[in-house]
């Protein structure tokens, strides 16, 4: 609960705060890094940090939270904070972390405000920072306790015992465990961390969803190969696609978060693009899995047939669901060999009829997202049966709109990883 005293201070300060916010954040990792460059090994993303995705994320978190508290002083906004304190989890993140973020983050709002950041404004919103550090740290500590590990014990090995080239630039790994210890079942739509450790030296996290349901011993998860665009390509998903092979070992965490298929036993419909298949996978995976009676729509969106990830698995679970149906479109023509409903150009609802009173789970581009998720709210589903998976920081916050903050649905929580 944000105090009467902190409360119209930080109203006050949060115009000047929100138009700084993301000068604060830039210094605070660079400050951050000088002093503790440790951090890139094994923690934070250095490819996300150089192209300022990790510093627009925490920018609009700490906007958006502190939004949230002027508006509802007595409320911590759970779900806003649900996502992050799953990412965390997969990272082995740890209590004494909060401080040292603290201390970076303070000292660059001073450098960035100057006089301005009296001891009142101070103190109003490092008490905002410890109500966001310690509601993470609940959720999180929850989170370790549900898995039984710590924060340390997340990782484990595991060896590659098959490696599929599902397209040009996505491949499949399908690993086993090399020890003793009980598998952790994931929930269907979860993923994994890979702590890899690169060329020199540093170990690079990256997120992966996993692709199927877990048998016991082994696990399966797909990487793209992200491509350059003009910018660095991928140096993690590159040395993944080019470089592991089966007989190596990969550190992987337990799976975490917080988009998964609900057990209300209502009628579901994954919609996805490109590498967004991979939840979607995962979750199709275990309805079979689970010999589910559920009816399943599947939606998907690619540039053509041969780009189609994962499609023989998923038009596979399809065909073994009873209930289920599939939807694909092709950028470049209806031409397919698959045994689905192809149709030309982009994904378009008004050509599938949608069940009623169904979940809906997206996953691809965020563009895609916010206008799969528009022209559901345009046919009357209420938000709060639309979830979403963003891979990376997630800079678009859809269940937190502008109506907490100006701009508040283009910057939000931050991933470090």
């Amino acid at each position: 609960m944000l105090s009467e005293q902190s409360r119209p201070v930080i109203e006050a300060t949060l115009p000047v705060v929100a138009d700084n916010i993301e000068e604060i954040a830039t210094r605070f990792y660079v400050h951050l890094f000088g002093e503790h460059p440790e951090l890139f090994d094994g923690v934070f993303n250095r490819g996300n940090q150089a192209e300022r995705t990790q510093q627009m994320a925490l920018a609009g978190s700490v906007a958006v939270f502190a939004s949230s508290l002027v508006k509802a002083p007595e409320q911590i906004p759970e779900q806003l904070l649900s996502r992050v304190a799953h990412k965390h989890a997969s990272l082995g993140i740890t209590p004494p972390q909060y401080d040292v973020v603290h201390d970076n983050l303070f000292w660059a709002i001073v450098d960035v405000l100057g006089d301005a950041v009296t001891p009142e404004v101070a103190a109003a919103w490092d008490e905002v920072y410890w109500l966001m550090a310690y509601a993470l740290i609940n959720q999180e500590r929850g989170l370790y306790s549900a898995r039984g590990v710590r924060a340390e014990t997340v990782w484990r090995e595991w060896e590659v015992v098959e490696k599929v080239q599902e397209t040009d630039d996505v491949v499949t790994f399908r690993v086993r465990r090399t020890d003793d210890r009980l598998v952790k079942t994931s929930l269907p739509g979860q993923y994994v961390t890979a702590n890899v450790l690169m060329p020199d030296g540093v170990r690079q996290p990256r997120q992966y969803s996993l692709t199927a349901a877990d048998d016991g011993e082994h696990r399966q998860f797909a990487v793209k190969r992200v491509a350059g665009d003009g910018k660095p390509p991928g140096e993690v998903s590159t040395l993944l696609v080019d470089r592991v092979g089966v007989g190596d070992r990969l550190t992987l965490s337990l799976p975490f978060g917080d988009v998964v298929l609900d057990d209300s036993g209502r009628p579901v419909v994954f919609a996805s693009a490109g590498i967004g298949i991979a939840p979607m996978a995962g979750m199709l995976s275990h309805l079979r899995t689970a010999g589910s009676h559920l009816p399943v729509t599947l939606l998907h969106a690619d540039v053509d047939e041969k780009s189609f990830a994962l499609r023989r698995q998923v038009i596979d679970d399809v065909g073994a669901l009873p209930n289920a149906s599939v939807h694909v479109w092709y950028e470049r023509g209806p031409d397919s060999t698959l045994p689905v409903e192809v149709h030309a150009g982009r994904m378009n609802l008004d050509e599938v009829k949608l069940p009623d009173a169904a979940g809906y789970y997206l996953c691809g581009p965020v563009p895609f997202m916010q206008a799969v998720r528009s022209a559901l709210i345009d046919r009357g589903v209420p938000p709060r049966d639309i979830q979403y998976e963003v891979f990376g920081p997630d800079l678009w916050q859809a269940d937190f709109a502008s109506e907490e903050m100006p701009g508040a649905s283009d910057h939000h929580l931050p991933v470090p990883g």
